[in-house]
């Protein structure tokens, strides 16, 4: 990347005219002015690249509350050194656009030396909903995504935070994180916003090929297969089974898990129990890895 690039990404949200903090005395001068002014005030955290999925956050959050802060944010600490931290789309430019024309109160938008510092050493582990999934997978992503959240509510303050139900089992980790740590933070979460296809909105579908966004929707339509059956009563296990062939013969590369859950605890989920249900799932089309959960 070039000097005047950088210098570009580093100003873009300030050309738009937008409310910016960049550094803790920043971040803290802009809330004090916030606080002043009054109101509620919700923290839509995002890693950037923002699409009509996030501007739905930044909706809720209006609805919800008087003020709302943006955070952005590529952390690090949720990517493992095989995974696409260097190549995972950063796009200042257009969701500064984006934000003005929403028009939020305030863009929270660190570095990475502001965010850890060089002696960082303190992490968050968080069990529960975390475990299994896409733990199994992933095993560093929720030790990285409990830490970053918990530093961005100690940052902000929220009364309110809203995340998207597309990463389910990661909004049920915060959901635990806030309850049995006993924060004042409010959590609210979204549904997912989808393509008239079906797919849901990911920064990471700019990854795929013509040819692949084509084979993509089949992703959520298998799942909805699935959720009907387990709502009629058909075994878990074997649908999941049918699931995993159907995808691999449309065209998807492997898949991670496809697993029906209790939708608030994330345990294997008992149709008798009359309990909601959440069919959630990850599959590689090509070399993107892609999520998405329904409702049973």
């Amino acid at each position: 990347m070039s000097p005047n690039t950088v210098q570009i990404r580093n100003c873009a949200f300030e050309a738009e005219g937008l409310a910016v903090a960049r550094t803790r005395v920043e971040l803290d001068r802009a809330m004090a002015r916030l606080r002043e002014a009054g109101g509620r005030v919700a923290l839509v955290p995002t890693m950037g690249a923002l699409h009509e999925g996030h501007l739905a956050l930044i909706s809720k959050a209006q609805e919800i509350a008087e003020r709302t802060v943006v955070s952005i944010y590529v952390n690090p600490q949720q990517f493992a050194a095989h995974e696409d931290l260097d190549t995972y789309p950063r796009e200042e430019l257009s969701d500064a656009k984006a934000l003005k024309v929403a028009g939020i109160d305030l863009v929270w938008a660190p570095s990475n030396e502001t965010m850890y510092g060089a002696d960082f050493a303190t992490w968050v582990l968080p069990e529960g909903a975390a475990k299994g999934l896409e733990s199994d997978f992933r095993p560093h992503f929720f030790q990285g995504v409990a830490t970053v959240v918990l530093k961005l509510f100690n940052q902000v303050s929220p009364d309110v935070a809203v995340f998207g139900e597309k990463d389910y089992q990661q909004l049920c980790v915060i959901r635990q994180l806030v309850r049995d740590l006993d924060l004042i933070t409010e959590i609210a979460g979204v549904p997912t916003v989808r393509e008239p296809d079906g797919l849901a909105l990911s920064s990471r579908n700019n990854y795929l090929s013509t040819a692949e966004r084509v084979i993509a929707p089949r992703f959520n339509g298998v799942l909805c297969e699935v959720a009907q059956a387990l709502a009629e009563g058909h075994e878990s296990e074997a649908m999941s089974k049918k699931a995993k062939k159907e995808l691999l013969a449309a065209g998807f590369e492997k898949i991670d898990y496809i697993e029906a859950r209790d939708a608030e605890t994330l345990a294997p989920f008992d149709i008798d129990s009359g309990r909601p249900g959440r069919v959630l799932a990850a599959v590689w089309l090509g070399g993107t890895r892609l999520i998405d959960n329904v409702a049973i």
